[in-house]
């Protein structure tokens, strides 16, 4: 997550030319762009996923460790008024995670080295709808907090695979809903407006799929297990 944060900070200040979208005096670009009641871009980013569990036994905590992801997509944005839009952004995201078990997990029980450790592939059709809600405009620049709800598809849940995790199959749910909230900016160059953003996202049901056997080591001690993330968003529109 933190990697993320730098990347979008180190993108914002290495293009000299997004210093001069603060000067006092500047030519307003793009200026009836805000006045359109309906318009469409594009979205390409970055995203870091993790899990958030709750545990049925104190044993130790199962550990996350997450790889940076990316996504494409496309934003349609509905103008409501001077300081209110609302946003639909459908898209593709890509994530890694791997889970890492202790050895008490298996108490009493045989296992191999590979056995700590369940790859997690995800394949989302992300689908949030969102409230922008903007400042005044500053020049070339606005900024602006968005929040809203999401539901996801995930093409590589593996729930309806016959195989749990005494296969070395993890299976979570295909179908998952979020809440969201993030803060951003738009930036009017001379031909379009690109629109940076930052995203939470917090994943409101339990996505765990659990094995055959209740008492399984790999799902048996898990309450819920719920997806949570950030998105880095770069918007060209």
């Amino acid at each position: 997550m933190k990697k993320l944060i730098i990347v979008f900070a180190v993108l914002l200040s290495c293009n000299s030319s997004f210093a001069q979208l603060f000067s006092k005096e500047k030519v307003a670009n793009l200026q009836t762009m805000d006045k359109k009641v309906l318009s469409w871009g594009y979205f390409l980013g970055f995203n870091s996923y993790d899990f958030k569990f709750e545990y049925e036994e104190n044993l130790d905590d199962i550990l996350v460790d997450a790889t940076t992801g990316f996504q494409v997509g496309l934003t349609g944005d509905l103008r409501i008024n001077n300081h209110l839009n609302l946003r639909f952004e459908p898209g593709v995201y890509f994530s890694t995670r791997t889970l890492r078990y202790n050895e008490s997990y298996f108490d009493g029980q045989n296992f191999n080295p590979s056995d700590l450790l369940r790859e997690v592939k995800s394949t989302y059709i992300h689908l949030p709808l969102l409230l922008k809600f903007s400042t005044n405009r500053i020049n070339n620049f606005r900024p602006f907090i968005v929040g809203g709800v999401s539901t996801a598809l995930n093409l590589a849940s593996n729930e309806d695979n016959p195989s749990d995790n005494s296969g070395g199959q993890f299976r979570m749910t295909s179908n998952n809903y979020f809440y969201e909230i993030g803060f951003g900016v738009d930036l009017y160059l001379l031909y379009f407006k690109f629109t940076p953003s930052i995203r939470g996202v917090f994943a409101i049901n339990d996505e765990v799929v659990r094995d055959i056997d209740p008492n399984s080591p790999w799902t048996g001690n898990i309450t819920s297990m719920k997806t949570r993330g950030i998105f880095i968003n770069f918007t060209f529109r």
